[in-house]
Protein backbone atom coordinates (compact mmCIF):
# COMPACT_ATOMS: atom_id res chain seq x y z
CA UNK A 1 0.00 0.00 0.00
CA UNK A 2 1.21 3.38 -1.19
CA UNK A 3 1.51 5.61 1.98
CA UNK A 4 -0.09 9.14 1.82
CA UNK A 5 2.33 12.10 1.43
CA UNK A 6 3.22 14.20 4.77
CA UNK A 7 2.66 17.32 2.69
CA UNK A 8 2.29 18.57 -0.61
CA UNK A 9 6.07 18.81 -1.20
CA UNK A 10 5.86 15.74 -1.09
CA UNK A 11 3.76 15.10 -4.20
CA UNK A 12 4.37 14.16 -7.64
CA UNK A 13 4.96 17.47 -9.84
CA UNK A 14 1.61 16.82 -11.70
CA UNK A 15 -0.26 16.16 -8.38
CA UNK A 16 1.55 19.10 -6.88
CA UNK A 17 0.46 20.98 -9.59
CA UNK A 18 -3.06 19.73 -9.75
CA UNK A 19 -3.55 20.69 -5.71
CA UNK A 20 -2.45 24.33 -6.28
CA UNK A 21 -4.57 24.64 -9.56
CA UNK A 22 -7.90 22.93 -6.67
CA UNK A 23 -6.29 25.82 -4.11
CA UNK A 24 -6.51 28.99 -6.34
CA UNK A 25 -9.80 27.75 -7.95
CA UNK A 26 -11.01 28.19 -4.48
CA UNK A 27 -9.67 30.79 -3.40
CA UNK A 28 -10.55 32.84 -6.67
CA UNK A 29 -14.75 31.80 -6.34
CA UNK A 30 -14.87 33.02 -2.91
CA UNK A 31 -13.21 36.29 -3.67
CA UNK A 32 -15.87 36.44 -6.03
CA UNK A 33 -17.86 35.81 -4.02
CA UNK A 34 -16.75 38.78 -1.58
CA UNK A 35 -17.20 41.24 -4.23
CA UNK A 36 -20.33 40.04 -5.78
CA UNK A 37 -22.10 39.87 -2.56
CA UNK A 38 -20.49 43.74 -1.86
CA UNK A 39 -21.81 44.51 -4.92
CA UNK A 40 -25.09 43.05 -4.54
CA UNK A 41 -25.48 44.76 -1.44
CA UNK A 42 -24.34 47.99 -2.23
CA UNK A 43 -24.37 48.90 -5.96
CA UNK A 44 -27.64 46.73 -6.33
CA UNK A 45 -29.29 48.07 -2.94
CA UNK A 46 -30.00 44.13 -2.09
CA UNK A 47 -31.41 44.59 1.64
CA UNK A 48 -30.10 42.05 5.15
CA UNK A 49 -32.07 39.09 3.23
CA UNK A 50 -29.33 38.89 1.27
CA UNK A 51 -26.90 36.06 2.03
CA UNK A 52 -23.40 35.36 1.82
CA UNK A 53 -24.86 31.82 0.08
CA UNK A 54 -27.14 33.48 -2.54
CA UNK A 55 -23.94 35.28 -4.06
CA UNK A 56 -21.86 32.40 -4.25
CA UNK A 57 -24.43 30.09 -6.16
CA UNK A 58 -24.95 33.01 -8.45
CA UNK A 59 -21.32 33.25 -8.56
CA UNK A 60 -21.31 29.37 -9.30
CA UNK A 61 -23.86 29.29 -12.11
CA UNK A 62 -22.09 31.59 -13.97
CA UNK A 63 -18.69 30.67 -14.00
CA UNK A 64 -20.12 27.15 -14.89
CA UNK A 65 -22.48 28.58 -17.39
CA UNK A 66 -25.34 26.79 -15.86
CA UNK A 67 -27.39 29.93 -15.23
CA UNK A 68 -27.80 33.18 -13.90
CA UNK A 69 -30.20 32.40 -10.92
CA UNK A 70 -32.60 34.79 -9.56
CA UNK A 71 -30.10 38.17 -9.82
CA UNK A 72 -30.45 38.90 -13.37
CA UNK A 73 -30.76 41.20 -14.76
CA UNK A 74 -28.40 44.23 -12.88
CA UNK A 75 -28.97 47.47 -13.27
CA UNK A 76 -25.70 48.77 -12.29
CA UNK A 77 -23.11 49.13 -14.94
CA UNK A 78 -19.92 47.84 -12.75
CA UNK A 79 -22.35 44.67 -11.78
CA UNK A 80 -22.66 43.96 -15.33
CA UNK A 81 -19.32 44.06 -16.27
CA UNK A 82 -18.01 42.19 -13.18
CA UNK A 83 -20.65 39.66 -14.31
CA UNK A 84 -18.84 39.76 -18.40
CA UNK A 85 -15.29 38.99 -16.25
CA UNK A 86 -17.07 36.22 -14.35
CA UNK A 87 -18.30 34.79 -17.36
CA UNK A 88 -14.82 34.80 -18.86
CA UNK A 89 -13.06 33.24 -15.81
CA UNK A 90 -15.06 30.34 -16.03
CA UNK A 91 -14.11 29.88 -19.51
CA UNK A 92 -11.11 30.35 -18.25
CA UNK A 93 -11.30 28.07 -15.38
CA UNK A 94 -13.17 25.57 -17.65
CA UNK A 95 -10.07 25.74 -20.25
CA UNK A 96 -7.51 24.60 -17.33
CA UNK A 97 -9.62 22.14 -15.71
CA UNK A 98 -9.59 20.13 -19.09
CA UNK A 99 -6.13 20.53 -19.83
CA UNK A 100 -4.64 19.70 -16.30
CA UNK A 101 -7.19 17.04 -15.24
CA UNK A 102 -9.87 15.77 -17.49
CA UNK A 103 -7.06 15.00 -20.40
CA UNK A 104 -4.52 13.45 -18.09
CA UNK A 105 -6.92 11.47 -16.62
CA UNK A 106 -8.42 10.06 -19.94
CA UNK A 107 -5.35 9.96 -22.09
CA UNK A 108 -2.14 8.64 -19.65
CA UNK A 109 -0.62 7.78 -22.43
CA UNK A 110 -0.02 11.45 -23.20
CA UNK A 111 0.93 12.34 -19.51
CA UNK A 112 5.23 12.90 -19.32
CA UNK A 113 6.06 10.15 -16.80
CA UNK A 114 8.79 13.22 -15.09
CA UNK A 115 5.58 14.85 -13.84
CA UNK A 116 4.64 12.31 -11.70
CA UNK A 117 8.19 12.02 -9.65
CA UNK A 118 7.93 13.13 -6.26
CA UNK A 119 11.00 15.45 -5.08
CA UNK A 120 14.08 13.33 -4.58
CA UNK A 121 16.85 13.02 -2.25
CA UNK A 122 19.35 10.65 -0.78
CA UNK A 123 17.57 7.61 -3.61
CA UNK A 124 18.08 5.06 -5.48
CA UNK A 125 18.61 5.36 -9.24
CA UNK A 126 17.57 1.91 -11.04
CA UNK A 127 18.98 1.00 -14.63
CA UNK A 128 16.82 -1.77 -16.30
CA UNK A 129 15.60 -3.54 -13.50
CA UNK A 130 15.04 -7.35 -15.37
CA UNK A 131 14.56 -9.73 -12.45
CA UNK A 132 10.63 -8.63 -11.58
CA UNK A 133 11.03 -4.90 -10.85
CA UNK A 134 7.75 -5.01 -8.76
CA UNK A 135 9.54 -7.66 -6.09
CA UNK A 136 12.63 -5.01 -5.58
CA UNK A 137 10.74 -1.88 -6.07
CA UNK A 138 8.54 -2.81 -3.03
CA UNK A 139 11.44 -4.31 -1.21
CA UNK A 140 13.09 -0.35 -1.79
CA UNK A 141 9.26 0.86 -0.54
CA UNK A 142 9.13 -1.21 2.53
CA UNK A 143 13.05 -0.82 3.53
CA UNK A 144 11.91 3.24 2.97
CA UNK A 145 14.46 3.59 0.75
CA UNK A 146 13.78 6.38 -2.20
CA UNK A 147 14.26 5.23 -5.83
CA UNK A 148 13.73 6.30 -9.37
CA UNK A 149 13.43 3.80 -12.17
CA UNK A 150 15.01 4.09 -15.36
CA UNK A 151 14.21 2.26 -18.15
CA UNK A 152 14.61 2.52 -21.90
CA UNK A 153 11.22 0.66 -22.33
CA UNK A 154 8.76 2.94 -22.40
CA UNK A 155 6.04 1.01 -22.57
CA UNK A 156 7.33 -1.19 -18.89
CA UNK A 157 8.23 2.21 -17.57
CA UNK A 158 4.94 3.41 -18.13
CA UNK A 159 3.01 0.28 -16.79
CA UNK A 160 5.18 0.79 -13.19
CA UNK A 161 4.23 4.19 -13.10
CA UNK A 162 0.71 3.17 -13.86
CA UNK A 163 0.75 1.31 -11.00
CA UNK A 164 2.22 3.87 -9.30
CA UNK A 165 6.11 2.74 -9.33
CA UNK A 166 8.76 6.21 -9.69
CA UNK A 167 9.63 5.09 -13.16
CA UNK A 168 10.52 7.10 -16.23
CA UNK A 169 11.60 6.31 -19.61
CA UNK A 170 15.06 6.99 -20.73
CA UNK A 171 18.84 5.54 -21.60
CA UNK A 172 20.66 4.81 -18.90
CA UNK A 173 23.21 5.64 -21.58
CA UNK A 174 22.08 9.11 -21.93
CA UNK A 175 23.67 11.39 -19.14
CA UNK A 176 20.14 13.59 -19.69
CA UNK A 177 17.85 11.08 -18.26
CA UNK A 178 20.34 11.02 -14.73
CA UNK A 179 19.96 14.18 -14.86
CA UNK A 180 15.96 13.65 -15.06
CA UNK A 181 16.42 11.35 -12.01
CA UNK A 182 18.24 14.11 -10.41
CA UNK A 183 21.53 12.46 -9.95
CA UNK A 184 22.92 15.09 -8.27
CA UNK A 185 21.25 14.33 -4.75
CA UNK A 186 21.50 10.33 -5.51
CA UNK A 187 23.39 7.79 -3.14
CA UNK A 188 23.82 5.28 -5.40
CA UNK A 189 23.10 3.91 -9.21
CA UNK A 190 21.54 0.32 -9.72
CA UNK A 191 22.84 -1.06 -13.04
CA UNK A 192 21.27 -4.56 -14.20
CA UNK A 193 21.65 -3.50 -17.92
CA UNK A 194 23.58 -6.61 -19.41
CA UNK A 195 26.28 -6.21 -22.04
CA UNK A 196 25.34 -2.43 -21.26
CA UNK A 197 26.44 -1.89 -17.54
CA UNK A 198 30.01 -1.37 -18.66
CA UNK A 199 28.29 1.92 -21.12
CA UNK A 200 25.83 2.91 -18.04
CA UNK A 201 28.83 2.77 -15.48
CA UNK A 202 30.97 4.49 -17.82
CA UNK A 203 28.23 7.38 -18.07
CA UNK A 204 27.28 7.46 -14.24
CA UNK A 205 31.25 8.11 -13.80
CA UNK A 206 31.43 11.04 -16.35
CA UNK A 207 28.71 12.43 -14.33
CA UNK A 208 29.62 11.89 -10.84
CA UNK A 209 32.44 10.35 -8.94
CA UNK A 210 31.56 10.03 -5.70
CA UNK A 211 28.49 8.40 -6.47
CA UNK A 212 28.39 4.59 -5.33
CA UNK A 213 27.41 2.35 -7.98
CA UNK A 214 26.15 -1.11 -7.76
CA UNK A 215 25.99 -3.84 -10.87
CA UNK A 216 24.23 -6.67 -10.92
CA UNK A 217 25.26 -9.74 -13.42
CA UNK A 218 24.48 -12.64 -14.35
CA UNK A 219 28.29 -13.44 -15.82
CA UNK A 220 30.55 -13.54 -12.49
CA UNK A 221 33.14 -13.34 -14.53
CA UNK A 222 32.56 -9.90 -15.63
CA UNK A 223 32.87 -8.61 -11.99
CA UNK A 224 36.09 -7.82 -12.53
CA UNK A 225 36.06 -6.02 -15.85
CA UNK A 226 32.85 -3.71 -13.81
CA UNK A 227 34.91 -3.22 -10.88
CA UNK A 228 37.69 -1.60 -13.14
CA UNK A 229 35.27 0.19 -15.15
CA UNK A 230 34.20 1.81 -11.90
CA UNK A 231 31.33 0.03 -10.40
CA UNK A 232 31.72 -0.24 -5.94
CA UNK A 233 29.93 -3.22 -5.68
CA UNK A 234 29.22 -6.54 -8.16
CA UNK A 235 26.11 -8.81 -7.28
CA UNK A 236 25.99 -12.22 -9.54
CA UNK A 237 22.74 -13.79 -7.77
CA UNK A 238 22.88 -16.59 -10.55
CA UNK A 239 26.06 -18.00 -9.08
CA UNK A 240 24.66 -17.60 -5.81
CA UNK A 241 21.79 -19.48 -6.76
CA UNK A 242 23.70 -22.48 -8.22
CA UNK A 243 26.06 -22.80 -5.51
CA UNK A 244 22.78 -22.59 -3.02
CA UNK A 245 21.08 -25.33 -5.45
CA UNK A 246 24.13 -27.22 -5.12
CA UNK A 247 25.07 -27.05 -1.89
CA UNK A 248 21.72 -28.71 -1.03
CA UNK A 249 22.02 -31.45 -3.65
CA UNK A 250 25.51 -32.69 -1.88
CA UNK A 251 23.77 -32.26 1.61
CA UNK A 252 20.93 -34.30 0.83
CA UNK A 253 23.16 -37.08 0.01
CA UNK A 254 25.92 -36.85 2.16
CA UNK A 255 26.54 -37.81 6.06
CA UNK A 256 27.23 -34.62 6.54
CA UNK A 257 25.04 -31.17 6.55
CA UNK A 258 27.22 -28.77 5.08
CA UNK A 259 25.16 -25.71 4.08
CA UNK A 260 24.23 -24.39 7.23
CA UNK A 261 24.03 -20.15 8.68
CA UNK A 262 26.22 -20.21 11.91
CA UNK A 263 24.38 -17.86 14.41
CA UNK A 264 27.15 -18.19 16.94
CA UNK A 265 27.60 -20.00 20.14
CA UNK A 266 27.50 -23.21 18.16
CA UNK A 267 23.99 -22.47 16.71
CA UNK A 268 23.81 -23.26 13.01
CA UNK A 269 20.27 -22.97 11.42
CA UNK A 270 19.95 -25.10 7.80
CA UNK A 271 17.32 -25.85 5.66
CA UNK A 272 17.19 -29.55 5.24
CA UNK A 273 14.69 -31.37 2.83
CA UNK A 274 13.17 -34.46 3.77
CA UNK A 275 14.08 -37.04 0.90
CA UNK A 276 12.14 -39.43 -0.74
CA UNK A 277 11.14 -42.42 1.47
CA UNK A 278 12.53 -41.02 4.61
CA UNK A 279 10.64 -42.31 7.76
CA UNK A 280 9.86 -38.90 8.31
CA UNK A 281 7.09 -38.77 5.69
CA UNK A 282 3.83 -39.15 6.19
CA UNK A 283 3.70 -38.68 10.43
CA UNK A 284 2.85 -35.26 12.10
CA UNK A 285 5.52 -32.90 13.17
CA UNK A 286 4.08 -33.30 16.77
CA UNK A 287 4.84 -37.51 16.64
CA UNK A 288 8.40 -37.11 14.99
CA UNK A 289 10.13 -36.35 17.84
CA UNK A 290 13.03 -34.39 16.16
CA UNK A 291 13.93 -32.85 19.25
CA UNK A 292 14.24 -35.59 21.60
CA UNK A 293 15.90 -37.81 18.79
CA UNK A 294 18.64 -34.83 17.42
CA UNK A 295 18.54 -32.13 19.61
CA UNK A 296 17.26 -29.81 17.19
CA UNK A 297 14.63 -26.90 17.16
CA UNK A 298 12.15 -26.85 14.18
CA UNK A 299 11.70 -23.18 13.45
CA UNK A 300 10.01 -23.55 10.67
CA UNK A 301 8.88 -25.79 7.62
CA UNK A 302 7.85 -25.43 3.53
CA UNK A 303 4.98 -27.55 3.54
CA UNK A 304 2.64 -27.86 0.87
CA UNK A 305 4.54 -25.23 -0.75
CA UNK A 306 3.30 -22.77 2.27
CA UNK A 307 6.17 -21.55 4.23
CA UNK A 308 4.65 -21.90 8.32
CA UNK A 309 6.39 -20.03 10.93
CA UNK A 310 6.35 -21.49 13.41
CA UNK A 311 4.55 -24.79 11.70
CA UNK A 312 1.47 -26.09 12.47
CA UNK A 313 2.46 -28.80 15.39
CA UNK A 314 -0.58 -31.30 13.30
CA UNK A 315 1.27 -30.78 9.95
CA UNK A 316 1.99 -33.84 8.03
CA UNK A 317 5.93 -34.06 6.98
CA UNK A 318 5.62 -35.16 2.97
CA UNK A 319 8.22 -35.76 0.49
CA UNK A 320 8.83 -32.28 -0.65
CA UNK A 321 8.38 -30.61 2.85
CA UNK A 322 12.11 -28.74 3.36
CA UNK A 323 12.37 -28.53 7.55
CA UNK A 324 14.22 -25.13 8.96
CA UNK A 325 16.21 -26.59 11.79
CA UNK A 326 18.97 -24.51 14.60
CA UNK A 327 21.13 -26.88 16.63
CA UNK A 328 24.99 -27.73 16.55
CA UNK A 329 26.51 -29.37 14.01
CA UNK A 330 26.53 -32.39 15.69
CA UNK A 331 22.77 -32.29 16.00
CA UNK A 332 22.14 -30.83 12.74
CA UNK A 333 24.20 -34.21 11.16
CA UNK A 334 22.30 -36.51 13.29
CA UNK A 335 19.23 -35.29 12.08
CA UNK A 336 19.95 -36.00 8.76
CA UNK A 337 19.51 -39.50 9.43
CA UNK A 338 15.78 -39.70 9.79
CA UNK A 339 15.55 -36.96 6.69
CA UNK A 340 17.35 -39.09 4.10
CA UNK A 341 16.34 -42.47 2.35
CA UNK A 342 17.95 -45.20 4.33
CA UNK A 343 19.33 -46.65 0.77
CA UNK A 344 20.49 -43.69 -0.48
CA UNK A 345 22.40 -42.75 2.98
CA UNK A 346 25.87 -42.33 2.09
CA UNK A 347 25.26 -42.50 -1.46
CA UNK A 348 26.34 -39.99 -4.10
CA UNK A 349 26.60 -41.93 -7.38
CA UNK A 350 25.24 -38.82 -10.24
CA UNK A 351 23.82 -35.69 -9.93
CA UNK A 352 21.91 -34.57 -13.15
CA UNK A 353 22.43 -30.71 -13.82
CA UNK A 354 20.22 -29.37 -16.37
CA UNK A 355 21.64 -26.17 -18.05
CA UNK A 356 24.97 -24.94 -18.02
CA UNK A 357 23.97 -20.89 -17.85
CA UNK A 358 25.63 -19.36 -15.08
CA UNK A 359 23.56 -20.96 -12.22
CA UNK A 360 24.14 -24.04 -13.22
CA UNK A 361 27.91 -23.58 -14.10
CA UNK A 362 28.28 -22.11 -10.69
CA UNK A 363 25.97 -25.24 -9.10
CA UNK A 364 28.17 -28.08 -11.83
CA UNK A 365 31.55 -26.43 -10.07
CA UNK A 366 30.14 -26.76 -6.46
CA UNK A 367 29.13 -30.29 -6.88
CA UNK A 368 32.25 -31.55 -8.83
CA UNK A 369 34.69 -29.84 -5.80
CA UNK A 370 32.59 -31.99 -3.35
CA UNK A 371 33.64 -34.82 -5.40
CA UNK A 372 30.35 -36.11 -6.76
CA UNK A 373 29.78 -37.52 -10.37
CA UNK A 374 27.86 -35.00 -12.85
CA UNK A 375 26.06 -35.34 -16.03
CA UNK A 376 25.18 -32.22 -17.52
CA UNK A 377 22.83 -31.00 -20.06
CA UNK A 378 22.95 -28.33 -22.66
CA UNK A 379 21.02 -27.19 -25.93
CA UNK A 380 24.20 -26.37 -27.38
CA UNK A 381 27.55 -28.07 -27.09
CA UNK A 382 30.87 -27.05 -25.15
CA UNK A 383 33.18 -27.74 -22.76
CA UNK A 384 31.93 -29.80 -19.33
CA UNK A 385 28.32 -30.31 -21.64
CA UNK A 386 27.77 -34.29 -21.28
CA UNK A 387 24.06 -34.30 -23.23
CA UNK A 388 23.07 -31.73 -26.02
CA UNK A 389 19.58 -31.38 -26.21
CA UNK A 390 16.13 -29.48 -24.76
CA UNK A 391 16.14 -30.57 -21.05
CA UNK A 392 12.32 -30.47 -20.99
CA UNK A 393 12.04 -33.35 -23.44
CA UNK A 394 11.80 -36.84 -22.35
CA UNK A 395 14.66 -38.58 -24.35
CA UNK A 396 17.14 -36.11 -23.54
CA UNK A 397 16.53 -36.80 -19.85
CA UNK A 398 16.87 -40.39 -20.22
CA UNK A 399 20.01 -39.91 -22.23
CA UNK A 400 21.10 -38.09 -19.10
CA UNK A 401 20.13 -41.21 -16.88
CA UNK A 402 17.41 -39.43 -15.25
CA UNK A 403 15.26 -42.46 -14.98
CA UNK A 404 18.32 -44.69 -13.80
CA UNK A 405 18.35 -45.74 -9.87
CA UNK A 406 22.03 -44.16 -9.77
CA UNK A 407 20.57 -40.42 -10.30
CA UNK A 408 20.17 -39.03 -6.81
CA UNK A 409 18.74 -35.67 -7.54
CA UNK A 410 18.21 -33.10 -10.62
CA UNK A 411 19.35 -29.36 -10.43
CA UNK A 412 17.39 -27.70 -12.78
CA UNK A 413 18.96 -24.58 -13.95
CA UNK A 414 16.95 -23.54 -17.38
CA UNK A 415 16.32 -19.94 -17.88
CA UNK A 416 12.46 -20.37 -19.12
CA UNK A 417 9.81 -21.18 -16.08
CA UNK A 418 8.13 -23.43 -18.32
CA UNK A 419 10.72 -25.48 -19.11
CA UNK A 420 11.93 -25.84 -15.92
CA UNK A 421 8.51 -26.81 -14.37
CA UNK A 422 7.85 -29.54 -17.25
CA UNK A 423 11.75 -30.93 -16.48
CA UNK A 424 10.60 -31.04 -12.45
CA UNK A 425 7.30 -32.98 -13.63
CA UNK A 426 9.01 -35.41 -16.42
CA UNK A 427 12.46 -35.79 -14.17
CA UNK A 428 9.63 -37.24 -11.02
CA UNK A 429 7.29 -39.02 -13.49
CA UNK A 430 10.40 -41.13 -14.83
CA UNK A 431 11.98 -41.33 -11.70
CA UNK A 432 9.59 -41.01 -8.48
CA UNK A 433 12.67 -41.32 -5.81
CA UNK A 434 14.95 -38.29 -7.42
CA UNK A 435 15.53 -35.17 -5.33
CA UNK A 436 14.70 -32.13 -7.68
CA UNK A 437 16.34 -28.35 -7.16
CA UNK A 438 15.34 -25.91 -9.49
CA UNK A 439 15.58 -22.02 -9.65
CA UNK A 440 12.96 -20.05 -11.43
CA UNK A 441 12.88 -16.89 -12.77
CA UNK A 442 9.36 -15.35 -11.68
CA UNK A 443 8.79 -15.14 -8.08
CA UNK A 444 5.09 -16.61 -8.33
CA UNK A 445 6.15 -19.73 -10.09
CA UNK A 446 7.87 -20.88 -6.61
CA UNK A 447 4.82 -22.44 -5.18
CA UNK A 448 4.24 -23.63 -8.54
CA UNK A 449 7.33 -25.72 -8.93
CA UNK A 450 6.80 -26.81 -5.42
CA UNK A 451 3.53 -28.16 -6.34
CA UNK A 452 5.11 -29.62 -9.44
CA UNK A 453 7.10 -31.74 -7.28
CA UNK A 454 10.22 -30.01 -6.82
CA UNK A 455 11.94 -30.90 -3.20
CA UNK A 456 13.84 -26.91 -3.14
CA UNK A 457 13.11 -23.88 -4.90
CA UNK A 458 14.78 -20.59 -5.19
CA UNK A 459 13.75 -17.78 -6.79
CA UNK A 460 16.01 -15.29 -9.26
CA UNK A 461 13.96 -12.02 -8.18
CA UNK A 462 13.77 -13.07 -4.51
CA UNK A 463 17.64 -13.52 -4.30
CA UNK A 464 18.36 -10.83 -6.66
CA UNK A 465 16.19 -8.37 -3.88
CA UNK A 466 17.84 -9.21 -0.89
CA UNK A 467 21.20 -9.08 -2.16
CA UNK A 468 20.62 -5.45 -3.08
CA UNK A 469 18.75 -4.51 0.17
CA UNK A 470 22.28 -5.84 1.82
CA UNK A 471 24.44 -3.81 -0.66
CA UNK A 472 21.82 -0.34 -0.35
CA UNK A 473 21.18 -0.70 3.24
CA UNK A 474 24.05 -2.68 4.78
CA UNK A 475 21.48 -4.98 6.37
CA UNK A 476 23.14 -8.24 8.26
CA UNK A 477 21.51 -10.17 5.59
CA UNK A 478 22.62 -13.79 6.90
CA UNK A 479 22.02 -16.38 3.97
CA UNK A 480 20.40 -14.31 1.00
CA UNK A 481 20.42 -17.32 -1.23
CA UNK A 482 17.88 -19.35 1.33
CA UNK A 483 14.34 -20.02 0.93
CA UNK A 484 13.75 -17.69 3.97
CA UNK A 485 15.15 -14.84 4.86
CA UNK A 486 17.36 -14.25 8.41
CA UNK A 487 18.59 -10.68 9.93
CA UNK A 488 20.43 -9.31 12.92
CA UNK A 489 18.39 -6.39 14.71
CA UNK A 490 19.53 -4.71 17.98
CA UNK A 491 16.69 -5.35 20.51
CA UNK A 492 16.47 -1.43 21.42
CA UNK A 493 12.45 -1.19 20.70
CA UNK A 494 11.71 -4.02 23.08
CA UNK A 495 13.54 -3.14 26.04
CA UNK A 496 11.91 -3.57 29.07
CA UNK A 497 9.64 -6.53 27.41
CA UNK A 498 9.81 -9.97 26.46
CA UNK A 499 10.33 -11.91 22.71
CA UNK A 500 6.38 -13.20 23.95
CA UNK A 501 4.76 -9.87 24.98
CA UNK A 502 7.56 -8.16 22.39
CA UNK A 503 4.50 -8.23 19.35
CA UNK A 504 7.50 -9.55 16.75
CA UNK A 505 5.38 -13.05 16.06
CA UNK A 506 2.44 -10.40 14.60
CA UNK A 507 4.81 -9.31 11.93
CA UNK A 508 5.55 -13.17 10.73
CA UNK A 509 9.05 -13.11 12.15
CA UNK A 510 10.49 -15.44 14.34
CA UNK A 511 13.45 -14.78 17.24
CA UNK A 512 16.12 -17.53 16.74
CA UNK A 513 18.85 -16.80 19.17
CA UNK A 514 19.47 -13.94 21.11
CA UNK A 515 23.42 -12.40 21.38
CA UNK A 516 23.59 -10.79 24.60
CA UNK A 517 25.99 -7.51 25.59
CA UNK A 518 28.82 -9.29 26.46
CA UNK A 519 28.58 -11.32 22.83
CA UNK A 520 27.34 -14.54 24.06
CA UNK A 521 24.60 -16.20 22.25
CA UNK A 522 22.21 -18.07 24.19
CA UNK A 523 18.79 -19.88 23.17
CA UNK A 524 15.51 -18.11 23.16
CA UNK A 525 13.81 -17.56 26.39
CA UNK A 526 10.27 -15.83 25.37
CA UNK A 527 9.99 -14.74 29.01
CA UNK A 528 12.95 -13.20 29.70
CA UNK A 529 13.04 -9.28 30.07
CA UNK A 530 15.24 -7.84 27.46
CA UNK A 531 17.49 -5.00 28.59
CA UNK A 532 17.15 -3.49 24.62
CA UNK A 533 21.34 -4.21 24.41
CA UNK A 534 21.04 -7.29 22.94
CA UNK A 535 21.47 -8.50 19.01
CA UNK A 536 18.32 -10.64 17.87
CA UNK A 537 18.59 -12.76 14.94
CA UNK A 538 15.33 -13.05 13.18
CA UNK A 539 13.18 -15.42 10.29
CA UNK A 540 10.82 -14.64 8.45
CA UNK A 541 9.91 -14.83 4.95
CA UNK A 542 10.72 -11.31 3.12
CA UNK A 543 7.26 -10.14 2.92
CA UNK A 544 7.52 -10.41 7.23
CA UNK A 545 11.09 -8.83 7.20
CA UNK A 546 10.33 -5.70 5.76
CA UNK A 547 7.27 -5.06 7.71
CA UNK A 548 9.06 -5.94 10.94
CA UNK A 549 11.73 -2.99 9.52
CA UNK A 550 8.72 -0.85 8.66
CA UNK A 551 6.72 -1.47 12.35
CA UNK A 552 9.88 -0.93 14.53
CA UNK A 553 11.74 1.17 12.45
CA UNK A 554 15.40 -0.43 13.07
CA UNK A 555 18.29 -0.45 11.27
CA UNK A 556 19.89 -4.46 10.81
CA UNK A 557 23.11 -5.07 12.20
CA UNK A 558 25.72 -4.51 9.86
CA UNK A 559 27.97 -1.96 8.69
CA UNK A 560 25.69 0.26 6.69
CA UNK A 561 27.33 0.16 3.81
CA UNK A 562 27.89 -1.69 0.69
CA UNK A 563 28.05 -5.78 1.29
Amino acid sequence: MVSLPDSISDLSRRHRLVAYYVVGLVAMVLLITLLYFYGMRTLEGEGAEYTIFNALTTVVETMTTTGYGADSPWDHPLMNVFMVLIQLSGIAVGFFTLRLVVIPLFNEAEVDLDSRLSPKKDHVIICEYSRDSAVLLDELRELDIDYVLLSSDETEAKALADEGYAAIHGSPQDPAAFERASIDSARAVLTDAGDANVNTILTVRSIREDIDVIALTDDSEMAGVLRSTGADTVLSPHGVLGRRLAAKAVDSFTAEVRDTVELGGDIEVAEVPVSHGSELVGSRIRDSKIRERAGVNIIGAWIDGELQLPPDPDAVIRDNTVLLVSGRAESLEKLSEFTRSPQRFGDHDRIVVAGLGEVGQAAHGAIEDAGIDTVTIDLSPGDGVDVVGDASARETLREAGVADADADAIVIGLPDDSDALLSAVLAQEMNPDIEVLMRVTASDATRKALSAGADYVLSVPRVSARMVARALRGEAVLDPGGQVRLIRVPATPFAGSTIAASGIAATGCRVVTIEDEDGETRVVDPEKQLSGNEELTLVGTDEAVQQFLKRYDVTPAGDGGPA
